[in-house]
């Protein structure tokens, strides 16, 4: 394994780039094309079907992003004490009616506490977990939890954006794709799949290019900085990942027949790169992955990849220079920085070709 030096990662960005809002259309957002030799465009998200051939295939990730952003109340434990507003933020499923949470105020939540969110809906803490998580046993479970968060819960914005404003109903539309399957387990969106409106795939199956879908189920550690800990065991928070048996038969026919497989987002890339054989085969897989991505890495299975911009030091920023060189997405990214592209998970775009 290459000794990584997180330094060789990191870049400025000022805040304004950070976008705060998608593109409006959403398939009206920009596209920074990005060759091996260093060679870059400047382009729109419409213009995609211009640099791919008919025949290539676009893999998806058809998960559903969860309301899991919640607003309760710890009830005042005596007479003596008094309510507590909380804010409740869910990371992972567990099974149909528990879920790890992070949870504010913190210091005042412990397990035994019950948490009341709307009539009817309440959870209680059954033990804190590492990392200031906390675990929500829920009194609803399976489809009847999942109206009530829908009902009661607001979109889980990532950190960047939920400082600088809160999570409205617009986000209800733009923060989900527009091929989200049913279910809805994410805590954030795989956000380069929000440029593709009905509008852009249609012209891409006009194009002749295909289309498969994988599902994984995006964890908040997308947004967590990266530990010397991970780095040093060369593996990441796992997160739930489906490919199933009739999409890896496909794509492996079209590779073999010599057109492109290009994963939308890094969730994607990260799914098909955890169910590839050294031989570059995919092969069917359900259940976790915590796959880690970086330079030096072989990457088996992603021809091409559709991306937004990433993090300074961030794992996904790895994961775009383990298929295209530090240097050449760095540069790239000095140039997307100078133009203005806008930042993050609702800026514009990226097409990698190595």
């Amino acid at each position: 394994m290459m000794p990584v030096n997180l330094a060789d990662f990191h870049f400025h960005l000022p805040e304004q780039l950070i976008a705060l809002r998608p593109a409006d259309p959403q398939d009206s957002a920009r596209l920074l094309v990005v060759h091996g030799d260093g060679r870059i465009e400047d382009a729109s998200i419409r213009d995609l079907p211009r640099y791919l051939s008919s025949g290539d295939v676009l893999v998806f990730n058809d998960t559903r992003v969860l309301p899991a952003a919640l607003k309760g109340v710890r009830p005042a434990r005596d007479a003596a004490g008094s309510d507590v507003a909380c804010d409740v933020n869910l990371v992972e499923r567990v099974d149909d009616h528990t879920w790890r949470a992070l949870a504010r105020p913190g210091k005042r939540l412990k397990p035994g506490d019950s948490i009341h969110f709307a009539e009817g809906f309440q959870a209680v803490i059954t033990q804190r977990v590492d990392g200031g998580e906390i675990e929500l046993s829920f009194s609803l479970s399976g489809p009847e939890l999942e109206q009530a968060l829908d009902a009661h819960g607001a979109m889980p914005l990532p950190p960047y954006i939920a400082r600088r404003r809160p999570a409205d109903a617009r986000d209800r539309e733009t923060y989900q794709t527009s091929f989200a399957g049913e279910d809805a387990a994410s805590v954030a969106a795989p956000t380069a799949g929000l440029h593709f409106t009905p509008r852009l795939l249609s012209e891409l199956d006009a194009a002749g290019l295909q289309r498969e879908t994988v599902r994984l189920h995006v964890g908040l550690g997308t947004f967590k900085p990266l530990e010397d800990a991970q780095i040093e065991a060369n593996r990441l928070h796992a997160e739930w990942r489906r490919l199933t048996p009739e999409s890896a038969s496909r794509l492996n026919a079209a590779r073999a027949a010599g057109h492109r497989c290009i994963p939308v987002g890094t969730t994607a890339m990260r799914t098909l790169e955890s169910c590839t054989t050294p031989t570059g085969t995919l092969v069917p897989a359900t259940g976790p992955t915590d796959i880690f991505l970086k330079p030096g890495d072989a990457v088996r299975a992603t021809d091409a990849l559709v991306t937004n911009f990433h993090l300074p030091g961030s794992s996904l920023f790895m994961l775009v220079c383990a298929l295209m060189g530090t240097d050449v997405m760095q540069a790239a990214y000095a140039h997307a920085i100078a133009s203005g592209y806008r930042f993050y998970s609702y800026g514009d775009a990226c097409l990698l070709l190595p």
